[in-house]
């Protein structure tokens, strides 16, 4: 059997589709319902297609001694391309992730199978319920990115949500969240000051033209009680092909303004891009 044809399956959430890129012989797109989830490439799981993935596979970079095995709890699987790139810059490490849709998960694991031993276990359920069960202080690093479609999902946007993260990291552990957003940034800032009130230190990563509202785009949240290497995560988004701003500080404050933290009783879904915006991812 041809294994470099287009997949397509109804998985869980929607309609999903595995599609070979013809520049690279083991690159593979994963799309759920048209919106673009993943990029992997299974020879090369460094090669980091999506801009937003660049930038998270930055923070994973500066967060421990180059190489170091580190504890990773990924909320959110896809084609599991984070996960597949710890494993490979960091052996040794352990990750677990969470994905709701089983489906997904079954389609992954038959077309684009984990390399023996890489230490990752795979869970499917809902990542809030998980959160809120696993061990505290397990993890050193938490990525969020679950999307339902093209929209972050509204229980993983509260203050009860942020108390959960804080409650599986390691002192000093950092979470990193996969956002996404335009002009006025209603819900960017909401995100902003519900993680304000949790962790004493914030950093944001995006494109120059989302952070002047030209464009509707992703932007990754950090947060963390440790000092965030800001100035280590800026030579590393500016050098990228579509080069990125790490926000903190005092222009991280005036864009929250007067922004308040989201409860689980007013939480709501991120908004929806527009069409033909960007990828999610």
């Amino acid at each position: 059997m041809d294994k470099r044809i287009p997949v397509s399956r109804e998985v869980d959430h929607g309609a999903a589709r595995l599609m070979p890129d013809i520049d690279r012989a083991q690159g593979w797109l994963l799309t759920v319902d048209g919106a673009p989830q993943s990029y992997v490439d299974l020879d090369d799981p460094t090669h980091l297609e999506f801009e937003y993935a660049a930038r998270l596979g930055h923070v994973l970079d500066c967060v421990a001694e180059e190489g170091a095995p580190l504890d990773v709890l990924h909320l959110g699987g896809g084609a599991l391309t984070m996960p597949r790139y710890v494993a490979a810059t960091r052996p040794g490490s352990r990750q677990d992730v969470v994905e709701a849709d089983h489906g997904l998960l079954a389609l992954v694991a038959e077309r684009l199978p984990l390399p023996p031993g890489a230490g990752i276990a795979v869970h499917g359920a809902d990542a809030r319920r998980w959160l809120e069960q696993a061990t505290p202080g397990s993890a050193d690093v938490l990525i969020a990115d679950v999307f339902g479609g093209s929209r972050v999902p509204a229980h993983l946007t509260s203050r009860e949500y942020a108390r959960a993260t804080e409650r599986v990291l390691r002192p000093g552990g950092v979470y990193a969240a996969n956002l996404a957003d335009g002009a006025p940034f209603a819900f960017l800032r909401s995100q902003l000051a519900t993680f304000a009130e949790q962790f004493e230190e914030l950093a944001l990563i995006a494109e120059p033209a989302v952070l002047r509202g030209r464009r509707f785009g992703n932007a990754v949240l950090l947060a963390s009680h440790a000092a965030i290497d800001t100035s280590a995560l800026a030579r590393r988004t500016a050098a990228d092909a579509f080069p990125a701003r790490v926000e903190h500080g005092r222009p991280l404050r005036r864009l929250i303004g007067d922004a308040q933290p989201v409860r689980d009783a007013d939480a709501v879904a991120s908004p929806e891009p527009p069409d033909g915006a960007f990828g999610i991812g």
